[in-house]
């Protein structure tokens, strides 16, 4: 079959974690690959690697397995102004990647899961909108899902840092606007967010955070931790993988920037491939999908209100 041999431990997570059975692998690809073919409202990539790849995300259910193809491609079509176009040499993308804000550790934790550290600091507000950056941010888990699997396999862990974050970084995101993003991340992607690692809070953080958190699954929630200091952090993020500036033995943050921004411009071709893709809603047996199907009603979302 047409898929990445993967090193025996990482087998073995599969295995234990995700339900994977090598013995039945080729089976259940050909499974999913047969449904995908009397899907006629679904323009979907049928080859073994991307198809194992959302296997093992659902966790080797068959059904959640086609439940899922079919929502990643159903966003895609919804969501054109984050999904159609996308080019990492734009020059909105090239100033988010080079921004700083988005940085991709070079060694994994110990249960081999990578490590992402986000500075939104690094900035200023309004000077991208929402959704170029999520364009960016979805770049990043396509790319993911192209070419890592440890990462698809053990998950990722993100520490969000807030030092220097102003009300206008959070007023820059309706609720509107994280409603279609936790959903596209929540029911679209098969990946497994495994910690959300938040340091250097702001005051009043906790308003505008119950705002957002309405969004995220119970599951999400309780993988949520706001740590009052870098000892707190440690514990759950050793020293030996973080750089200098949290605490670590990694080196300065500085030396460690380019690979987040590499793996999203190499798979340019494989974005631009991308936009053929995606579903037809008048020929989805049944009724079709609408937005307020995927995302609710904008207007029932109530706006920031700021004392």
């Amino acid at each position: 079959m047409g898929y990445r041999e993967v090193s025996p431990e990482l087998e073995a997570i599969s295995v234990k974690e995700l339900n994977e059975d090598p013995k039945r692998r080729d089976q259940d690809i050909q499974h999913i690959k047969d449904w995908l073919s009397k899907q006629p409202h679904l323009r979907a990539r049928d080859d073994d690697q991307w198809i194992l790849t959302f296997l093992r995300g659902c966790k080797f259910s068959l059904e959640k397995t086609k439940q899922k193809l079919d929502m990643f491609y159903t966003l895609r079509s919804a969501l054109p102004d984050i999904f159609i176009n996308r080019d990492p040499f734009s020059p909105e993308a090239q100033k988010y990647l080079s921004s700083g804000v988005v940085v991709e550790l070079p060694r994994r934790s110990p249960e081999g899961r990578r490590v992402i550290i986000w500075r939104p600091r690094l900035l200023a507000p309004g000077s991208l909108s929402a959704e170029d950056v999520s364009r960016v941010n979805f770049m990043n888990a396509d790319a993911t899902l192209h070419e890592d699997d440890a990462t698809v396999i053990c998950g990722e862990v993100t520490i969000q840092d807030f030092q220097g974050t102003t009300m206008a970084h959070f007023l820059s995101w309706t609720p509107w606007q994280m409603k279609r993003i936790t959903t596209c991340f929540q029911d679209g992607y098969p990946l497994r967010p495994k910690g959300f690692h938040m340091i250097n809070v702001p005051s009043g953080f906790e308003k505008l955070f119950s705002l957002f958190e309405q969004f995220f699954k119970e599951k999400i929630r309780k993988r949520i931790f706001v740590h009052a200091n870098l000892e707190s952090l440690h514990k759950h993020v050793p020293k030996e993988i973080l750089p200098e500036e949290y605490g670590g033995d990694a080196g300065p943050i500085d030396n460690i920037q380019s690979e987040w921004r590499s793996r999203i411009e190499r798979n340019a071709a494989f974005f631009k491939e991308d936009d053929k893709y995606g579903v037809d809603e008048s020929k989805r047996p049944g009724r079709p999908k609408t937005q307020t199907d995927l995302f609710g009603v904008e207007g029932s979302f109530r706006q920031l209100a700021v004392d």
